[in-house]
């Protein structure tokens, strides 16, 4: 299954773009899918009709669905939210507002990335694409599997086997007092086995035959600077880009002395959107003159953006992380466009390496060549962050 995720700054256009990939790829003949994961779906506004949870055909080959977390939860996780939305009941909260609380923070992200691997183990379609929510959710989706990982091999198991040991002497205490019963072995074994999917979805989300992100932005500054940066952590997350698609730029025949500056400055931004995003292909798609509703409207937006191409190539394969031997010295190069060396805080941990950049942490599992020697100086080059690593002395 070829894997497509479509995201950027919110308002951007990137489920219009999203849709008109999906047209193009079921008139190739590909099984295509166009999921929602965005908590704010407009993905049923774009086709102009009406989707739902389960997938529902847009027209031959193409079908679309707008991810609900409810119908999620309920359906792969049902025994969690019932122990949720009790514990919330015995706090006092009415039935509906448990109900709806009962989705945790998170759970969005954590639901998109099952339903992904869901399809993916069905094989039902030939191509995925996700229209996913704007750049900083989305990116904490992609983040998920690196993070979750860490936690659940440091804390959540512990806790897991300690807490199927003590519950039955702690329960007769306990449940009188808080008014409610503490988890049991079915709600507290729920989470790993979302977490050891969320693994297994990992390994396809890192392989750039497969999986590539398509980073949508707009030619203005605070909309290049966010896709920037969405680039740089994708990188970090070791999550190809393979494509950036400029959309909304002023056509040349527009001659009204009102939209001049406007004109002008996304000259100015067109210019160091290619320069920026180098050596990654940029595709330019124009304002149109009419919403992007619809599939006659979509129709149009797909011809501007791929003619006679096959949406499913790969455009640019990146190399994310690489580990480079020199006789008895290594060097790891992990690929971070647009970042300053300051921006980077580094430290190692057993077989890990922890990176921070802002509020972004990746813990990085180390190849067992590394795992026992020490991070020994790091520098920035042609946007690759390359650390040494030598004998701890």
């Amino acid at each position: 299954m070829r894997l497509i995720l479509m995201t950027g700054k919110g308002g951007v256009g990137k489920t219009s773009v999203a849709a008109a990939t999906g047209l193009r790829c079921a008139e190739l003949g590909y099984r295509t899918l166009v999921l929602s994961t965005d908590p704010a779906h407009s993905l049923a506004d774009s086709f102009d009709m009406e989707l739902a949870h389960e997938p529902k055909a847009v027209r031959p080959n193409l079908w679309g669905a707008e991810l609900d977390a409810l119908v999620e939860l309920e359906q792969n996780w049902g025994a969690v939210k019932r122990y949720i939305t009790h514990v919330l009941q015995a706090r006092g909260l009415e039935g509906v507002q448990a109900e709806e609380l009962a989705i945790l923070p998170g759970m969005d992200e954590i639901f998109g990335l099952v339903r992904m691997k869901r399809h993916y183990d069905e094989g039902e379609y030939d191509v995925l694409i996700i229209d996913s929510a704007p750049t900083g959710t989305a990116l904490r989706l992609l983040s998920l599997p690196e993070v979750s990982g860490w936690y659940m091999r440091r804390f959540y198991k512990p806790l897991q086997g300690i807490s199927v040991a003590l519950r039955p002497l702690v329960e007769p205490i306990f449940r009188p007092i808080a008014g409610f019963s503490l988890p049991d072995k079915e709600v507290m074994d729920a989470p790993y086995e979302f977490y050891q999917q969320i693994e297994a979805l990992e390994k396809i989300l890192v392989d750039n035959s497969q999986t590539s992100v398509r980073l949508v932005t707009n030619p203005e500054k605070m909309v290049i600077k966010e896709s920037l940066r969405a680039h740089a952590y994708l990188s970090l997350y070791n999550v190809s880009t393979d494509l950036i698609v400029a959309n909304r730029i002023l056509p040349g025949e527009i001659q009204d002395p009102f939209f001049q500056k406007w004109k002008d400055n996304q000259q100015q931004y067109r210019q160091e959107i290619h320069e920026n995003f180098h050596p990654l292909p940029v595709k330019e798609v124009p304002l149109f003159s009419e919403e992007m509703c619809g599939l006659a409207a979509l129709e149009r937006l797909k011809d501007t953006l791929y003619k006679d191409e096959d949406p499913t190539q790969v455009y640019y394969r990146e190399t994310t992380v690489k580990v480079i031997q020199d006789r008895n010295q290594y060097t790891l190069e992990l690929y971070l466009p647009g970042i300053a060396k300051d921006q980077v805080q580094l430290s190692k941990t057993g077989d890990e390496l922890n990176i921070r950049i802002g509020n972004h942490r990746r813990n990085l599992v180390l190849p067992q060549a590394l795992a026992t020697l020490q991070p020994a100086g790091a520098k920035m080059e042609e946007d690759y962050l390359k650390i040494k690593f030598a004998d701890a002395a």
